[in-house]
């Protein structure tokens, strides 16, 4: 799913959102927001840095792989997007933007996140789709807040443990990974509303029945032998769904579930901050 968003406008997030000049970037915007992408930048214009009640920033689609250290200026930024660009490393200095509530990070170069992205303790969504994390690195698991993982696209064979601690979390998109197995992590918390493991390499689905919060399981393209159960009401993307019911045998029949709630599938727009 995450190598599709750039053919809706992943770093658009409304058509409200001006995209500027350069030249026309003297003074700060009077909606507090500014939208570079796609402007084929190499680095940030340092004047950028001195709009320092900036509270949207969008950077994404340019050939940005550093910013410099003026960026912490920007201490009322909550929107940073800094997709599709050629970061190997996420910025030391984006984790110093403590007010941040939405990073975009997807489609870069990423191997790993830096210990102190704990300090963005008022994250609520972070996408790291599209890039090189062989493991989801721990440090996700401090930001507390965090409602929206999007990992997808990436290398992922597990999951950490210490997830559990995120119980502020709702969602999970972990489409296009490397997993073998349903993470065990996820059956332990009951608060998710979407878990999305689309396009992995999982055999068996265990039962997710007992999630009470589970409004959607997305487990389309999986070699698996069996849907995973859920509860009354949660729609199920994959194989014997709710369009292909799952067949069962008892003694020798085929006996057919039929479930009629038909899904339909998650937006891909990008959201703004609650």
């Amino acid at each position: 799913m995450g190598n599709s968003l750039k053919t809706v406008a992943a770093f658009v997030p409304s058509s409200k959102c001006k995209k500027y000049l350069l030249e026309d970037l003297e003074e700060m915007p009077v909606d507090k927001m500014v939208d570079l992408s796609g402007s084929q930048l190499s680095r940030l214009p340092l004047h950028i840095c001195s709009f320092r009640e900036l509270v949207k920033l969008y950077l994404s689609d340019n050939n940005l792989h550093h910013l410099p250290p003026e960026l912490e200026q920007l201490q009322s930024l909550q929107i940073l997007a800094l997709d599709f660009n050629n970061f190997k490393a996420l910025p030391l200095v984006v984790c110093t933007l403590k007010q941040l509530c939405i990073l975009y990070l997807g489609n870069n170069k990423l191997c790993s996140l830096p210990f102190e992205l704990r300090l963005l303790q008022n994250l609520k969504t972070l996408w790291v789709e599209s890039n090189c994390l062989q493991y989801l690195p721990e440090v996700v698991c401090e930001l507390r807040l965090l409602k929206t993982l999007h990992a997808g696209s990436n290398a992922l064979r597990t999951l950490p443990d210490r997830l559990r601690q995120l119980q502020e979390l709702r969602s999970i998109w972990l489409s296009g990974n490397l997993l073998s197995e349903f993470p065990a992590v996820l059956l332990d918390m009951p608060f998710l509303e979407v878990i999305d493991v689309d396009r992995n390499s999982i055999r068996f689905f265990p039962s997710l029945a007992h999630l009470p919060g589970l409004k959607l399981v997305i487990y389309d393209h999986n070699p698996c032998r069996n849907a995973p159960k859920v509860a009354k009401g949660v729609r199920r993307v994959g194989r014997w769904s709710e369009e292909s019911p799952e067949p069962r045998k008892r003694s020798g029949a085929v006996i057919e579930i039929t479930l009629h709630e038909k899904p339909s599938p998650p937006p891909a727009a990008k959201p703004e901050p609650e």
